[in-house]
């Protein structure tokens, strides 16, 4: 069968710019994966993904004009039912082979063999490849039913159908073009509507021609480029935007970045078809107000790439991509420097404003804010908060600390009732900082407003002092308590109140190196401490935060350089100081490595087994009923040994412990192979019970070992 690249474009209305990437992904994904499965593609075909406003469009190399004959086997049924005693055969057998198309003539070619227990007739027939066109029609079906469409419009066809004006479609946005070129061929395939040709149509002022004949499928992208003025592809239009911002900063001076931002570049980038990049300014005026704010209006509203300096300052430059080039830019520049300026003035005006009343005067005020409709208003919630800071930091033993935690958990939310964070939420945090700052409150305070959320995410800065790491602890801490105390609990993939984010900010405070509070208060601790301040309002959440938290640290470390049973035996034991946990995993690793581990982990699998028989058993030995030369040589082995290893381990070196604990193996196996634990007499069977629990105890310190057992 000859082969030729195939190209298929939908060429519609703009598209909605967060979801064109994702949209030209699997548009010509599953395109792709449906000819792969009829046998018209191979499967190392090699496959791009064109997106851009107006057109999703997949290029496929090595697709054949029709797939290749199958040869199909089916199972017609059990011969004792398709022939009788004469091997004739049964009206059933003629009937089913009439459903396939074939007669009586066909029975002395139906194979036999073995399906399970009984022997079946099957039918083998020759299976016509289909058709280019018949398996393009079924992939571009399921591709366009399969597309990730945010939201999916109707609108009525206006001619080629029926009743125009009346045919309703469904899509993301109205189409109006459909190609489908196998080489320089149009495949004859339809789609919402449209009948497949080999015109499309360019950029809307700036194509060379209209429409775009294409000539074939593999100069689809340069002839796209050349005569509509479009650049198709999704990640070279997104590297020409890179590449053209890097320049223009590198035109203004002065060390000029453009901001890094990939989400805009990606929207942007899903907004234009040619890019063209402009250099804008507006008054240094405005540089007065915080950047915070110009740099979120300028991303958020308008699109633009702000441009800041060698010392990561704005600059009151910002760059716009534009979708024309005319020869004069200066309308262009102009039209955006225009609509700019409202925006930045508005943000001065909110900042101006908020100074006039200080953050202090403004807590009264989140008292008529709720929170929600269980847990009362935010300013009960600043209560809360403010107590739990002040526990923790007493707990820590520091009473300036404590002064200054509780301060900056009472102001920590005052900003949410100004008019700066009332317009951009997002800057919740930093307005306060800001504020306060204007109100003269000390360094420490301020910055605790501002980092008490953080981390945000995954890989985020932690809060960068004490005060500020309290804090965020107290916040999240107030939040997970509260709502897994009214039985709000993340399900699935739905978690409105981010209490898995939370749960994760609280084990990065407590647990990192570079926290400052490491090392930190204990988890359950803190836990105890957070519920009372919610009085009759919940009940007792602490079980299930408990597991909530430790599954989160589980979680944490797929993937790791630690096994599963390793970090399984480690969180088994629940070490309530979380900055402990990376130490222990170390430990367990190296003892994981050592040639008596699989033997002692089985050792203590076996002896939890005999300890959850023998509920009457205690630690207590005494040595004068050791009577079989192994448990006392185990005995004495442990005198020595346990207390090395015990020492070792409140030190804090679990390596050492354990490695120093390796050294009762040979004991451990002379003592099971010689000794007879459930002895008839019951002082002697207490005895070494007590033993073995005393031996159990020592062992699981660092980790519970018998999870290491295969």
């Amino acid at each position: 069968m000859s082969s030729a690249s195939l190209l298929v474009e939908l060429f519609v209305e703009e598209l909605p710019p967060k979801a064109l990437k994702k949209l030209g992904d699997a548009f010509a994904g599953v395109l792709r994966d449906q000819l792969v499965a009829q046998g018209l593609a191979e499967a190392g075909a090699v496959l791009t993904a064109y997106a851009s406003p107006r057109r999703l469009a997949a290029h496929l190399t090595h697709v054949a004009e029709r797939a290749a004959d199958k040869a199909v086997s089916q199972k017609l049924m059990p011969v004792a039912v398709g022939l009788d005693a004469s091997g004739q055969p049964t009206p059933a057998l003629l009937k089913r082979l009439g459903a396939l198309g074939a007669d009586a003539s066909a029975v002395p070619g139906l194979k036999r063999a073995m399906d399970g227990k009984a022997e079946a007739l099957f039918y083998e027939s020759t299976a016509k490849g289909a058709t280019l066109a018949e398996g393009l029609q079924k992939a571009l079906a399921e591709a366009i039913a399969k597309l990730p469409i945010p939201k999916v419009m109707t609108y009525q066809l206006e001619e080629g159908s029926e009743l125009p004006g009346w045919t309703s479609v469904s899509f993301v946005r109205p189409a109006h073009g459909l190609v489908a070129l196998h080489g320089d061929a149009v495949v004859p395939v339809e789609a919402l509507g449209l009948q497949a040709g080999r015109e499309t149509h360019g950029h809307r002022f700036e194509a060379a021609v209209d429409p775009v004949v294409l000539r074939d499928a593999n100069g689809y992208a340069l002839q796209l480029q050349d005569d509509g003025a479009v650049i198709a592809s999704f990640e070279a239009r997104r590297a020409e935007i890179a590449r053209q911002l890097a320049a223009a900063a590198v035109k203004v001076g002065g060390g000029s970045v453009p901001i890094h931002d990939d989400a805009l570049l990606d929207e942007v980038t899903a907004l234009v078809e040619r890019p063209n990049v402009l250099v804008c300014s507006f008054e240094r005026e405005f540089l007065e107000v915080p950047q915070e704010c110009l740099i979120l209006t300028m991303k958020a509203n308008q699109k633009y790439f702000p441009l800041l300096d060698a010392s990561n300052k704005l600059t009151n430059q910002f760059l716009v991509v534009s979708n024309i080039s005319p020869v004069d830019a200066s309308a262009v520049i102009g039209g955006n420097e225009r609509v700019v300026r409202p925006r930045l003035a508005d943000a001065k005006f909110f900042f101006d404003q908020d100074r006039k009343k200080s953050l202090a005067s403004r807590v009264e005020s989140l008292g008529k804010v709720v929170y929600h409709n269980k847990l009362g208003t935010q300013g009960e919630r600043v209560q809360r908060v403010m107590h739990i800071a002040r526990g923790i930091a007493e707990k820590i033993g520091d009473t300036t600390l404590a002064a200054l935690a509780t301060q900056a958990a009472q102001l920590a939310k005052a900003d949410l009732v100004t008019d700066m964070v009332g317009e951009f939420p997002e800057l919740q945090g930093t307005m306060g900082r800001y504020y306060a700052l204007h109100d003269g409150l000390d360094i420490l305070v301020a910055n605790a407003i501002e980092d008490h959320y953080k981390p945000r995410f995954s890989g985020d800065d932690l809060p960068r002092n004490e005060v500020g790491a309290v804090v965020a602890l107290a916040d999240k801490l107030e939040t997970l308590v509260g709502m897994f105390g009214i039985g709000n609990l993340p399900t699935g993939d739905k978690d409105p109140f981010a209490l898995r984010r939370h749960a994760l900010g609280v084990i990065r405070i407590l647990a990192d190196e570079e926290s400052p509070l490491f090392p930190a208060p204990s988890l359950d601790v803190l836990l105890k401490l957070a519920i009372p301040v919610f009085g009759e309002r919940i009940s007792d959440p602490l079980a299930e935060l408990l597991d909530f938290f430790y599954e989160r640290i589980a979680s944490s470390y797929r993937g790791s350089i630690f096994s599963t049973q390793q970090v399984d035996a480690v969180l088994a034991l629940r070490p309530s100081r979380l900055g402990e946990i990376d130490q222990r995993l170390l430990a367990v690793r190296s003892f994981a490595a050592l040639p008596e581990a699989p033997a002692l982990a089985a050792a203590n699998k076996r002896i939890g087994n005999i300890l959850k028989k023998a509920p009457e058993a205690d630690a207590h030995v005494s040595e004068l009923l050791l009577q079989e030369p192994a448990e006392k040589a185990l005995y004495a082995a442990m005198a020595q040994v346990v207390p090395a290893a015990n020492a070792q381990f409140d030190a804090g070196d679990y390596t050492a412990s354990l490695q120093t604990l390796a050294a009762l193996r040979e004991p451990v196996d002379a003592f099971f192979d010689g000794v007879m634990v459930n002895a008839e007499q019951a002082d002697l069977r207490l005895n070494r019970l007590g033993l073995l629990m005393s031996l159990h105890a020592a062992m699981n310190r660092v980790a519970q070992l018998e999870r290491l057992a295969v």
